[in-house]
């Protein structure tokens, strides 16, 4: 069963990406930035108030940070995000549903987690709002039927992720880089979640969600005589207590350049990852010259890796590079997801690309065009109540200087290409850089071998393990046909299955840069018609249409008719079960075993086509096709999991196509034989 034709979603994928990822217009000469100092004081239990009067608009924002060193969970990893998630569900003195509807009545904006709140409103509005937040803050009503909720939808999320590469490769890019038991190496797994009861959520909100390390940043129209005695009413009672003050080793970089590999067997891009830990303050004199080298490097749409990966090569929809700062040990990570065809040649580049920012000086036109872009966005945000929070919240936490960002714009414009050179080589550590690496082994592990570079092998979970295998061969008594019958007879027989005559699908999914999910739906006909859109609320996206004439795909209003391979292929869809009619041919053979998702699979060749059918289940797992783009050869490949029955007929409620990016189709609703008629194919 493949119900979605791989170019619609290239064609919506491709408008959205080119109108969010171009290289925006260099910046003019930035003018003089006045950011007004904060009036402070401080409540006896060691809460520090920040107040920055601002009478240009109407509003007010509240920002409760909790400024508490990193600490680790072990065995109940989640139970922070669960309090999180607890807070502000109601608190002991109002009802969920009443106090979500008196901040909806003022308009207002609030929101909680474990490290503090957040609250904007109008400031007619502030003074009856500012009592919310400190009430949701300060007394929040942890129930357990709201925990019961939460702790399932946390489950329910991480069952998501099982079998996205990304957050797998995400995940072992930490545990790799800080360890497991490091607060930045930790991870959420359904063991440790299942462990966390309702009285670890109380337990550790009364731990660590206390008053010494805390900042109230006020800014907006209010007055600090008016606003400081409300402060002290709402939070003097807050007991005074210190949150624990955990300290850990710092963790160590590889002891030389090294591929870290992750054998993921669905996964048609590589995932990958080069990393290594800094310790970066913003106080300290590399600050601005390393965050100006990263924009260099892979911060910018011009930046080195992004003109290689993607202009040059065109292997990826971006390329780019991060560096951490702060308090705590961080990260510098450049990174990106390519084919597996060229992810040994996207590996060489990444290093070619960060040898030459080490080794050579950056010019000097490069070098201001990137500075006044920076000094850019930073003007630009020096204009929003919530940046002039965070930078008052900056100087005290970090310990900055009071005229820190007066000097921002000079001290940018102070860095030099000598600046650039020294710091790359002492932040961007190529000799003891780990590269990690989610992907297909069977695909790409031949090609990495090549680049000399030592290979370690771990699970999505960090482990060390063995080179993982690849293709086996397939019993010779084990034919392409007896494959597809026995999917047949999986999903529920010859006679149920061919007494579908008619098929509909309907779920949801999100795309990248769209702001609401989409909804996707598919109508297939035993007669070989067939039709799939995705649209967004009542607006059609994208729609294609198999028909009796022919087929066309339509975006945006906009439709063309397809012609030859394409026109075949589509064809080809337009089949509820395809396998009854593959059952028939006689030209077809089992190509390999292979594993998928965790199990063996047999892999079944037509041509660019690969099906594959779990060995146990006997169920179709997954489908590959390698379609030509941009003059290259790409594989889209689709997952098929969470098979429920429907009218004795199992099929699969989520489909994983990857296009780019992992696109996650839950179905909500499939029918058989009804929902369906010949106007749905015009």
């Amino acid at each position: 069963m493949k119900k979605i034709y791989p170019f619609l979603i290239l064609f919506f994928l491709t408008g959205i990406m080119t109108a969010q990822d171009r290289p925006q217009p260099k910046p003019g000469n930035a003018p003089v930035v006045n950011i007004k100092k904060p009036q402070t004081f401080v409540l006896a239990n060691g809460m520090k108030v920040l107040v920055v009067e601002n009478h240009k608009l109407p509003k007010v924002s509240f920002n409760l940070t909790l400024d508490n060193a990193p600490f680790t969970e072990g065995n109940k990893k989640g139970v922070d995000d669960l309090t999180s998630s607890l807070i502000g569900n109601g608190t002991k003195k109002t009802t969920k549903e009443a106090f979500n509807e008196e901040i909806d009545f003022y308009g207002a904006n609030i929101n909680f987690t474990s490290q503090g709140a957040f609250a904007s409103s109008l400031s007619k509005y502030s003074g009856r709002v500012l009592e919310l937040l400190a009430e949701g803050a300060l007394q929040p009503n942890f129930t357990q039927t709201e925990f019961d909720k939460e702790k399932a939808k946390l489950l329910e999320g991480l069952k998501a992720e099982e079998k996205s590469v990304p957050a797998i490769a995400n995940r072992v890019v930490d545990v790799l880089a800080f360890g497991k038991n490091h607060p930045s190496g930790e991870y959420l797994s359904e063991e440790t979640v299942k462990n966390v009861t309702l009285a670890d959520v109380q337990a550790n909100y009364n731990t660590y969600f206390v008053p010494e390390n805390a900042y109230l940043v006020i800014i907006g129209d209010v007055k600090f005589k008016d606003v400081k005695p409300a402060v002290e009413k709402l939070f003097g009672g807050w007991k005074k207590q210190a949150a624990p003050k955990n300290t850990y080793p710092n963790p160590e970089n590889a002891s030389k350049l090294q591929i870290d590999f992750v054998d993921v067997p669905n996964a048609v891009q590589s995932e990958i990852s080069l990393v290594n830990t800094v310790n970066l303050r913003m106080g300290d004199p590399d600050f601005f010259p390393a965050v100006i080298a990263n924009q260099i490097l892979g911060g910018d749409f011009n930046s080195y890796l992004n003109m290689n990966l993607r202009e040059q090569h065109a292997w990826t929809y971006g390329a780019n590079s991060s560096i951490g700062s702060g308090k705590y040990v961080t990260k510098f990570k450049a990174s990106s997801a390519v084919r597996n065809t060229v992810t040994d040649s996207a590996v060489v580049q990444f290093i070619k690309e960060i040898k030459r920012i080490r080794t050579e000086k950056v010019s000097d036109d490069v070098l201001k065009n990137v500075k006044a872009g920076y000094i850019g966005r930073f003007v630009m945000q020096v204009e929003k109540p919530q940046a002039v929070a965070r930078y008052a919240l900056n100087i005290e936490t970090e310990k900055l200087p009071a005229d820190f960002y007066e000097k921002y714009i000079q001290t940018i414009n102070n860095v030099t290409a000598d600046d650039i050179y020294r710091v790359a080589n002492k932040y961007f550590l190529l000799d003891n850089m780990r590269i990690v690496i989610a992907g297909k082994g069977s695909d790409v592990i031949a090609g990495l071998e090549k680049t000399q570079i030592p290979i370690y092998y771990f699970d999505k979970y960090g482990n060390p393990v063995e080179k993982p295998a690849t293709k086996k061969d397939a019993p010779s008594n084990v034919t392409a046909q007896t494959v597809f019958q026995n999917y047949i007879k999986a999903i529920g027989g010859e006679k149920a299955v061919t007494a579908v005559k008619t098929l509909y699908m309907n779920g949801s999914t999100t795309v990248p840069q769209a702001p609401t999910p989409l909804t996707f739906t598919s109508k297939l006909d035993s007669k070989g018609k067939m039709m799939v859109s995705l649209s967004m609320g009542t607006m059609n996206l994208m729609k294609q249409v198999v028909n009796e004439k022919g087929a066309y795909v339509e975006q945006q209003g906009q439709r063309k008719n397809l012609e030859g391979d394409d026109l075949k292929d589509m064809k080809a869809n337009a089949a509820p079960f395809e396998e009854l009619q593959l059952a028939k041919r006689t030209d077809l053979k089992v190509d390999s075993i292979e594993p998928i998702n965790g199990s063996d699979a047999y892999a079944i060749k037509d041509g660019k086509i690969t099906y594959f059918y779990d060995i146990k289940s006997g169920l179709k797992v997954a489908e590959s096709k390698v379609r030509e783009q941009g003059g290259k050869s790409v594989t889209q490949i689709t997952n098929f999991n969470d098979y429920k029955e429907v009218k004795g007929v199992k099929v699969p409620f989520n489909l994983i196509q990857n296009v780019g990016f992992e696109l996650d189709i839950k179905m909500s609703d499939i029918k058989i034989n009804e929902g369906v008629s010949d106007a749905d194919f015009l």
